[in-house]
């Protein structure tokens, strides 16, 4: 299944390469701009995963109504193309995002980032790679490095890193954050503003198997998936060494 889901991730990628010359877009209901990019990945992700596997699946360019959705018990969650905004700057900074939701957990997760060819994965209980190397937060630094949004930065973020002297800030696009974290090479995200369970889900199993976490922020709480709201309450993303969050 993980090898399917790999190649799924990387044909989609192709797909929003052809089309990174063509930087028309519209916007969506709640403003956020959608390109030519998106709705081809999506249209490929969501009918290559039907064919190969016979479960339901909800991407954000494919809405489905609460009412059908809420009994699933197990679901692909899809993120055709997460950061459309860096796509439109052309800064590389964006990915294609892929998970399998199993009890309202991700069990599984592909990210995959066609600018840079580079590709993360995990499954429950088997490890985080990257390009097919095994990752892990091990690092034991004591000046922490933090990450924010490059294009969704907000005072509360602001405030976070200044109450806990944190100055040493990475700005990045998309769940390509979330990657940074699990290769180590920073140590927290917090992300204090709007996202969807999809920008998430891919990027949650990838950091848990590589001795990181992600936790709602402040109450510190498990993520939830299939809500009847798919928006994500605010969160930390962080290395597992981190006992003061």
């Amino acid at each position: 299944m993980l090898n399917d889901v790999i190649n799924i991730a990387k044909k989609a990628g192709k797909i929003i390469m052809k089309n990174y010359h063509d930087l028309s877009y519209t916007n969506k209901i709640d403003k956020s701009p959608v390109t030519k990019a998106d709705l081809q990945s999506s249209s490929f992700i969501c009918d290559s995963l039907s064919s190969a596997f016979n479960l339901p699946i909800l991407s954000e360019e494919n809405i489905i109504d609460y009412d059908i959705r809420k009994n699933w018990k197990e679901y692909w969650l899809v993120d055709p193309l997460d950061g459309t905004k860096d796509f439109l700057t052309k800064n590389g900074e964006f990915t294609v995002n892929i998970a399998l939701v199993k009890n309202r957990v991700p069990v599984l997760g592909v990210i995959y980032a066609p600018a840079i060819d580079d590709c993360w994965w995990a499954s429950k209980g088997k490890g985080s790679y990257k390009n097919g190397d095994k990752i892990l937060n091990s690092s034991k630094r004591k000046k922490l490095i933090g990450l924010d949004s490059r294009h969704h930065q907000s005072e509360q973020t602001t405030k976070f890193f200044k109450n806990n002297h944190i100055s040493d800030i990475i700005h990045a696009g998309s769940s390509l954050k979330m990657c940074k974290i699990a290769e180590g090479y920073a140590d927290i995200y917090p992300r204090l503003n709007g996202t969807k369970e999809w920008d998430t889900a891919a990027a949650e199993i990838i950091l848990n198997e590589a001795n990181c976490s992600i936790i709602t922020y402040p109450d510190k709480s498990p993520l939830k998936y299939n809500k009847r709201n798919l928006k994500n309450p605010f969160f930390i993303a962080f290395k597992n060494e981190l006992a003061w969050i």
